[in-house]
């Protein structure tokens, strides 16, 4: 069946979105990495929050340079201010020539096809290259620096990637100075090696140019971002309905949760499809009406439940906000801070304030 006229119902999820804290993220990143210059990556939809919305913020506080993870992200992010540039950290396939080209962004060269095919394609347009220091993901092996592989091509930024930067180990070190080693094989114009955790690892690790990404979201990458990292994104639901239970009365699926005396609980419109996973079950929680309630029961696909405290005035419709500082919601599911934030879903309205 199909509605006419057209309709446009508010959901019952939102997303409050706070700009300053992002903004102060920015800025605190920008410092701890002393003169280097600031970027932002801002693929998967700026971590999910909405990537041309974060660019706006984060280009009127300063902010030049901007990376996603591939051309159709690009296309998505839409124009830049004029004197920002935007980089594609998965390079470029012979199928994003004719964007590539349109665009003007930088494909971060990530392999000795893409070398050849930019030199073949993209004549002197400017280019970043990955080197691989050691993670085995993206990036040219260092052996095939060799021979002139670069030769020809503007490089604007040569990077790397750090495996291990939230942990304090070894191979941070060994990569730092393999990259050092490396770049002197390399002309170009600035050199990257730190992302959030990294940043944190201290000035010797900031070089020319570091790429935050989940720190200025709100995550906390490292013990040195505690009490800096200000929280960013605040999922909140609308009550459903609100049901009484007697003692003994169990709670959704499989009953993984059962009343110990009789009491009210919270219905909430938001479930594993939003990305509240089912790790949350019976571990999460939410302020219901500033006093803090915890998620009873499974999380299913669209609804969670949460019990009220004894004289609650909780009612449908009420809005409930849902405990998602990163850190602790890590904790609490066993989920990484990335994969929390990145999976809020597409029924969220996205507030900024």
């Amino acid at each position: 069946m199909l509605i006419d006229p057209p309709c446009n119902p508010e959901s019952p999820l939102r997303l409050q979105l706070d700009g300053t804290a992002l903004v102060a993220n920015w800025r605190w990143l920008r410092d701890r990495a002393g003169g280097a210059a600031c970027g932002a990556a801002v693929k998967a939809n700026a971590y999910g929050l909405g990537a041309p919305a974060v660019v706006a913020r984060l280009a009127q506080a300063g902010c030049r340079d901007f990376y996603v993870a591939t051309w159709a992200e690009a296309v998505a992010l839409g124009a830049l201010p004029p004197d920002a540039t935007l980089s594609i950290f998965h390079g470029v396939r012979p199928a994003d020539m004719a964007c590539a080209i349109a665009l003007g962004a930088k494909p971060v060269l990530n392999s000795v096809e893409q070398v050849q095919l930019w030199k073949q394609r993209g004549g002197a347009a400017l280019c970043d290259v990955m080197i691989d220091t050691g993670i085995n993901r993206l990036g040219i092996a260092i052996a095939d620096l060799q021979g002139g592989l670069l030769d020809g091509l503007v490089i604007d930024t040569v990077m790397s990637h750090l495996a291990s930067a939230d942990e304090d180990c070894a191979l941070n070190d060994r990569q730092r100075s393999a990259f050092i080693q490396a770049t002197k094989r390399v002309s170009a114009r600035r050199k990257s090696l730190a992302n959030s955790a990294g940043i944190c690892l201290g000035p010797d690790y900031a070089f020319d140019i570091v790429r935050p990404g989940l720190a200025l979201y709100g995550g906390v990458p490292r013990a040195e971002a505690i009490g800096h990292i200000q929280q960013v994104a605040f999922p909140e639901a609308e009550i459903v309905q609100v049901r009484t239970l007697m003692a003994g009365d169990a709670v959704g699926y499989n009953h993984q949760w059962v009343a110990p005396h009789d009491c009210d609980i919270a219905v909430l419109h938001i479930g594993y499809a939003d990305g509240y996973l089912r790790a949350f079950s019976n571990a999460g929680s939410a302020h219901v009406r500033g006093e803090r309630c915890v998620v009873v029961g499974r999380v299913s696909m669209d609804l969670i439940a949460v019990a009220l405290p004894h004289g609650s005035a909780a009612t449908a419709g009420d809005w409930v906000q849902i405990d998602f500082a990163l850190p602790d919601a890590a904790a609490q599911s066993g989920l990484s801070q990335y994969e929390l934030l990145t999976g809020l879903g597409p029924r969220f309205d996205r507030c900024w304030r």
